[in-house]
């Protein structure tokens, strides 16, 4: 028996990406491109300083649309004098050349109804006021491009010849006073095709999933009006266990945590958390010799509770059948019935055996279904998760079973659990030809409920001289070390296979990760070595770093610390409230983390997210 497990079993590797930012995220997740031509026929922009502490300052800009009809896309543009410049910015892709300024939306905040406005705000250095502000191309006063109005909104798309994976949508003509020149068409919120016709047929859908469609149109200055009605479309075919309710709340509880981190089934109770989530992954079950095996009988099933360690205040008998994590577990959704509990399969440590486990995938899921359905805990748990890290690349150990394998593996665990949960945690890596594309994730979604996105660990301590990176951006910055490594790439990479929000959950640390010899306090610097953690280099759960390395910025949405020689990155209750608007903004299933043992003991983080999400 294992006396010790490190803590963080799947998620000390460079490439177990995924990543999530903080204030930055608003910025730099919310807006999409827009030109000088977009003017709207009456916007807004305006400016204030929000903070100033001397050696620099807070500027927020506001665009409001004060017209009558949609505004698509919004680019603010501004001078500042020599010497007062920006450092960083959230909710808006901001660049710069020389003493011009130009900010523009992201991809989930360009669209403006007539009333409705946006901020983003950024961090600065120098004491000069912006000057000749421009809003897409206009004055920042009101006014829009002269005798140019946006087109009208196309008809409400009709849908027909609905299969497993696609859809023919048609719709009535928008008119323009120069002419239409294409239209776009909106899956979910997301653009997934211009066309100049007025009909689409989107294929690579998941079976037996509801689709929202919008279209919209484009003149031929390139000003979009307001999107059509929306057309529900679900398409046949499917299984599983949809849930279009509640967003998904998740947290994984480890088995090793009842070790050295003291941490039980009970403190969910006791900091709150219980009642702030809506499913847990027991981590981690083994895979071995093509089965799914128990990770660590102890633990799990063996361990005796005393009346003051036990969920309900009863204390584990010598003779009782089952005690241990499993036992609490099952006082837990006795005390929160409204908790899902799936067991959680692989990890980065235990990863290796899938390649030998899939080969014969069918006999893998009978075996994974025998032991998830054991007598001893019969009804404990509500489905599985399988974590492979990760099929057909490189994590601990690399595996070579073919893009196919990751599919195979899904298609025969929904064949065998019905309508049981069905869930995998997935790679963050959208880099080109990274790990996203090595296997067939897109064509395994249709057997599952949902991904957990694993957006963290995309930067961290094993590069032991830097440059210091955010472990969970969750945008691109300037300055980022790996293009595609930062969360809302890998989202958007994943809906581009055909996934629909709907089934992604994005991943949250409650940990940081940090080094020392660190002087520079931006993102960028050199580093000495990975800095000390309570448990291991490198790491550190947020309940500690809260205290002990208090946040000193924002970049990409996630925040940073630079105290003494130390620079740590991880994300705080404000920059999780920020990462939440995205997930809603992108029509995801909802948030999950890793793992409850490093929030604190109100469980601050947790509320972040049932409060961000609702």
């Amino acid at each position: 028996m294992r006396t010790h497990t490190p803590l963080h079993r799947r998620r000390i590797s460079s490439r177990a990406v995924a990543g999530l930012t903080a204030l930055l995220l608003p910025l730099a997740a919310m807006v999409g491109l827009a030109s000088p031509a977009e003017a709207a026929p009456s916007a807004t922009a305006t400016y204030a300083k929000a903070s100033d502490w001397g050696s620099g300052f807070e500027g927020k800009w506001t665009v409001k649309n004060t017209g009558t009809t949609s505004i698509g896309s919004w680019t603010v543009e501004w001078d500042f004098p020599s010497g007062t410049s920006v450092t960083s910015a959230w909710d808006a892709d901001v660049t710069g050349s020389g003493t011009h300024w130009t900010a523009r939306n992201k991809s989930w905040n360009g669209t403006l109804a007539p009333g409705a406005s946006v901020s983003f705000g950024f961090n600065g250095t120098g004491s000069g006021a912006p000057s000749g502000c421009k809003l897409n191309g206009a004055s920042c006063d009101g006014g829009g491009v002269p005798g140019d109005n946006p087109p009208s909104a196309p008809g409400t798309p009709s849908a027909s010849e609905v299969t497993n994976t696609s859809v023919k949508l048609g719709w009535t003509a928008a008119t323009d006073d120069k002419g239409v020149k294409n239209y776009d068409v909106l899956r979910d919120g997301t653009k997934v095709a211009t066309v100049t016709g007025t009909t689409y047929t989107n294929t690579g859908l998941t079976a037996g999933t509801d689709y929202e469609f919008t279209v919209q149109a484009r003149d031929t200055a390139d000003q979009t009006g307001p999107v059509s009605g929306a057309r529900a479309v679900r398409t046949t075919g499917g299984g599983g266990n949809p849930d279009p309710g509640s967003k998904v709340k998740l947290g994984y509880f480890t088995e090793w945590g009842v070790y050295d981190r003291n941490y039980h089934v009970k403190n969910l109770v006791t900091s709150g958390s219980a009642s702030k989530i809506t499913h847990i992954n027991y981590a981690f079950g083994n895979v071995q010799g093509g089965r799914c095996t128990v990770g660590e009988a102890f633990p799990a099933y063996e361990k005796s509770y005393t009346a003051d360690q036990s969920v309900d205040g009863v204390a584990d008998t010598w003779d009782q059948p089952l005690r241990g994590n499993f036992n609490q577990l099952k006082k837990l959704k006795a005390k929160y019935p409204h908790i899902k509990i799936l067991w959680s399969f692989g990890g980065w440590t235990w990863s290796g055996g899938f390649g030998q486990a899939v080969q014969n995938p069918t006999a893998f899921a009978q075996s994974c279904y025998d032991l998830v359905n054991d007598p001893r805990w019969a009804g404990l748990f509500d489905g599985i998760d399988l974590d492979w890290e990760y099929p057909n690349a490189c994590g601990l150990s690399c595996d070579t079973s073919g893009a196919a394998s990751f599919k195979n593996m899904m298609q025969a665990m929904r064949a065998k659990f019905g309508s049981k949960l069905v869930t995998a945690a997935i790679t963050a890596d959208a880099s080109s030809g990274g790990k996203i594309d090595a296997a067939d994730y897109g064509g395994a979604a249709q057997y599952v409920d949902f991904y957990n996105v694993m957006t963290y660990d995309f930067f961290g301590a094993w590069a032991a001289q830097g440059p210091t990176a955010p472990h969970s951006p969750l945008t691109s910055y300037s300055g980022i070390p790996q293009q595609g490594f930062n969360s809302d790439a890998a989202i958007q990479k994943l809906k581009g296979k055909g996934i629909p929000g709907s089934k992604l959950n994005l991943g949250i640390g409650f940990y940081g990760r940090g080094w020392t010899g660190v002087t520079q306090a931006a993102p960028g610097g050199s580093a000495t070595g990975p800095a000390p953690g309570k448990y291991e280099q490198g790491i550190d759960d947020y309940k500690e770093l809260k205290s002990k390395c208090p946040a000193t910025g924002t970049v990409a949405g996630t925040a940073y610390a630079h105290c003494g020689t130390q620079w740590w990155s991880y994300d705080t209750p404000a920059t999780i409230s920020g990462k939440m608007n995205y997930v809603k903004n992108q029509g995801l299933k909802g948030a999950f983390f890793w793992e409850f043992s490093g929030d604190t003991t109100n469980g601050e983080l947790a509320n972040a997210i049932d409060s961000g999400l609702g």
